[in-house]
């Protein structure tokens, strides 16, 4: 067998979620899939790069996810890539997990496992191994956590006709379809995606717990942040510039949208910073996500703040890896910015998350509406809400209490979902 080189509103949500109800009954076929049986081994198709550290959080949000609630079950991963180190930092998180990188290791995984598991995504990424491992195998595959977007939008995920059908025909061939967001579920369902069970399934990173404590805490001392006393700010900017840190083509027209919008996306980020320097005892983190964000920080950030504001700013200039992140999101009293990953991981986490979106983006940021956090979400192609975004943070800030109950919420309501999802998965082997 020749393997191929690996290279809205809270109430409306619980509504369209209405095959939760059985979640009890799928349980039990859980548990008594697992008894007496020998281990089913599942093919995880995920990590896509590791220039970004929401994609590196998809694979041990899933793998966690996995870990709770099918204990018995032994994962292999098979990666895009998993370069600076991220291989080890999942080692070392997940001891029992197995490789498939090597040709030879791949061809070993088609053979021993029963299921192939796509991870999350910004759509189906890896549409052609599913195909592959379908028609080499014949085995069941499902997907988990992924958006979808067809020509007619200015998302950059967006995909023509032809292409798009493709990815329903693959989709109604597995034994479950879960989307992140809920526009992307209503949109598979009016192309005509008859995947047996197709429902609102969160991003896998919700679940990531990645630590690196000791970074953490010494960044945050040689930056005079304290635990609970700053707020962090990711900067975004229309597409994400990859040419700065990828061998492919400047992208002329996508960085003139980018110049054309930076300061748009950015001055209500610039107001809600000085508001919370001015009106609180807060200071500012401003962080990336992926590894071209750092200098945009800098750039329609930090370098137009009037001195007296700077002081109780840090811009970071490094790019960090998500346990390192995530172990400063928790010790901060909440996040905001023009990213998603960062927010789901913090809500993962019980820390309060603000998120800002526009339609270059995928559908994604719509799942805060599915989780109940539909005030949190801001869309800048409106003008309102870039005005309300000052105030939003300003009382995050101001009422930690208020903003923790209600991330923890959100949280209760992605756990629960996971767990329905996982009973899903079970009955699906």
């Amino acid at each position: 067998m020749k393997i191929p080189p690996i290279s809205h509103s809270r109430r409306s949500a619980i509504t369209r979620l209405g095959l939760a109800a059985g979640a009890a009954t799928l349980g039990s076929v859980m548990l008594e899939a697992m008894a007496g049986k020998k281990p089913q081994r599942i093919l995880l198709r995920s990590s896509w790069q590791t220039v970004n550290i929401g994609d590196i959080a998809h694979t041990p949000g899933v793998l966690h996810i996995l870990e709770q609630h099918l204990p018995e079950a032994e994962i292999t991963l098979w990666p895009s890539l998993i370069d600076n180190g991220v291989d080890e930092m999942l080692k070392a998180r997940f001891p029992k997990l197995k490789f498939a990188k090597s040709q030879e290791e791949l061809k070993a995984a088609f053979e021993n496992c029963d299921f192939l598991l796509h991870g999350s995504g910004p759509s189906l990424v890896a549409e052609k191994h599913v195909i592959q491992w379908s028609e080499a195998t014949g085995k069941p595959y499902g997907v988990y956590g992924i958006t979808i977007a067809k020509k007619g939008s200015t998302e950059t995920s967006a995909m023509p006709d032809e292409a798009f059908q493709k990815t329903i025909k693959v989709l109604s061939g597995a034994r479950f379809a879960f989307f992140r967001d809920s526009r992307s579920l209503a949109l598979a369902k009016a192309e005509g995606c008859t995947s047996p069970v197709m429902e609102f399934g969160p991003d896998g990173a919700f679940a990531c717990d990645l630590k690196d404590d000791e970074k953490a805490t010494a960044f945050l001392k040689a930056n005079g942040l304290e635990e609970g006393k700053f707020l962090c700010c990711i900067p975004r900017l229309r597409y994400t510039p990859y040419w700065l840190v990828k061998k492919v083509a400047k992208d002329e027209v996508k960085q003139a949208r980018n110049d054309e919008m930076k300061a748009h996306d950015h001055t209500p980020h610039i107001e809600a910073i000085k508001r919370v320097i001015a009106e609180t005892d807060l200071k500012i983190l401003l962080c990336p996500e992926d590894r071209t964000q750092m200098q945009v920080g800098k750039d329609v950030i930090y370098d137009l703040l009037p001195d007296g504001i700077k002081d109780r700013v840090v811009w970071r200039p490094d790019y960090w890896l998500t346990g390192e992140a995530l172990s400063v999101y928790v010790r901060s009293a909440g996040l905001f910015g023009n990213e998603m990953h960062s927010p789901i991981m913090c809500i993962g986490q019980g820390i309060p998350a603000i998120v800002c979106r526009w339609a270059e983006q995928t559908t994604k940021g719509y799942m805060w509406e599915d989780i109940g956090l539909g005030g949190w979400l801001f869309d800048f192609d409106r003008e309102e809400d870039l005005a309300r975004l000052p105030e939003t943070v300003l009382a995050m800030a101001k009422d930690p209490g208020a903003a923790k109950a209600r991330a923890a919420e959100a949280r209760m309501f992605v756990e629960k979902r996971q767990k329905e999802t996982m009973a899903v998965v079970a009955a699906s082997l």
